[in-house]
């Protein structure tokens, strides 16, 4: 099967692929109080409920974000197992193969499938245990099985080698130390591919992106519980929800790397944590936003490689923590 074809099946898949179920709920709540706020509290601080007027119980029908587990398998190798929004699988593989350094270009991936697992003898098909696999039906479960080029493929052997030697935690020892944080070095002063450097995102376009991301974030209006990393690339916004925003990270990366885009600017929903800063610095990106706080370690990083970073951005403001320059 061609990629293309493989593209378009992994897009029916997921276009029918759930993300957000229906779950009966029972919500408790107080709707009213005689007592005036003082004397709600003293009542609550003296071990009484006398002050509550009104109990109430709210029984509805809400929804949830699927959360699925996500197995990559690359040239018959089980690589990973990633929890993560059954959407966009196509570009979540290829963002994650490029995060992990294991890709440099999207052509790097000659082929792939993804199949949904969603009975045992889904299950047996794809593992050689003879332990029961009745309790895998509690779980979305689709398997990526990944074909790469030879260079690549000895890139996942070397690492494989290197894996085999770990014990106990898994992440003991400077060989795990050094893959857990990777040497950037080699893009250093390089974060964008543009022959001109990109200019601090203004207030303005950061609240107009903003707005935008609000009104089209429709999987977290619905439950409450994704993050989304979204671009404006030729006027166009385009958004990756997942519930991890990692995730969310890479499927914007994949997409990325196939439509061969250059963009100034990504925007996440959540913190800014140092693997996402390890992403965009990979991807040569200039700027990456936040709607919540960096980490200390993420605008070292950042401020070392030469990624702008900014973080707070609400309603009327954001901060600049990285990348500041006052003539722009």
């Amino acid at each position: 099967m061609s990629i293309d074809t493989n593209l378009e099946t992994a897009r029916a898949l997921t276009s029918v692929s759930p993300l957000s179920r229906h779950h009966l709920t029972h919500k408790h709540y107080y709707s009213k109080t005689k007592n005036t706020k003082n004397n709600f509290d003293e009542s609550l601080s003296a071990g009484s409920i006398s002050a509550i007027d009104e109990f109430d119980i709210d029984s509805q029908q809400a929804s949830l974000a699927v959360e699925a587990a996500v197995s990559i398998v690359i040239n018959g190798i089980h690589y990973a197992v990633l929890m993560a929004s059954p959407q966009q699988l196509e570009y979540l593989a290829v963002g994650f193969l490029f995060s992990e350094g294991l890709i440099d270009h999207s052509r790097d991936l000659l082929d792939w499938d993804v199949t949904q697992l969603t009975d045992s003898a889904s299950f047996a098909a794809f593992s050689d245990s003879t332990q029961s696999l009745e309790h895998l039906l509690d779980y979305d479960i689709y398997v990526v099985e990944l074909v790469l080029n030879q260079r690549c493929h000895q890139r996942i052997q070397a690492q494989k080698r290197q894996l085999a030697g770990r014990t106990g935690c898994g992440m003991c020892g400077i060989t795990g130390l050094a893959q857990a944080l990777p040497d950037l070095s080699a893009y250093q002063g390089s974060v964008t591919s543009h022959s001109k450097p990109s200019l601090r995102p203004e207030l303005d376009t950061l609240l107009a992106i903003r707005a935008k991301i609000d009104m089209a974030q429709h999987t977290h209006q619905l439950t409450g519980a994704v993050h989304a990393a979204a671009t404006v690339y030729e006027g166009q916004l385009y958004l990756f929800e997942d519930v991890g925003r990692h995730n969310a990270l890479d499927k914007l990366i994949g997409w990325q790397l196939r439509q061969k885009a250059d963009i100034d600017c990504v925007v996440m929903t959540s913190r800014l944590s140092i693997e996402l800063v390890q992403k965009s610095i990979r991807m040569r990106l200039p700027w990456l936003v936040g709607m919540s706080a960096p980490t200390s370690t993420a605008v070292r990083v950042a401020e070392r490689y030469g990624l702008g970073l900014a973080g707070f951005l609400r309603q009327d403001r954001v901060t600049y923590y990285a990348g500041y320059d006052t003539s722009k």
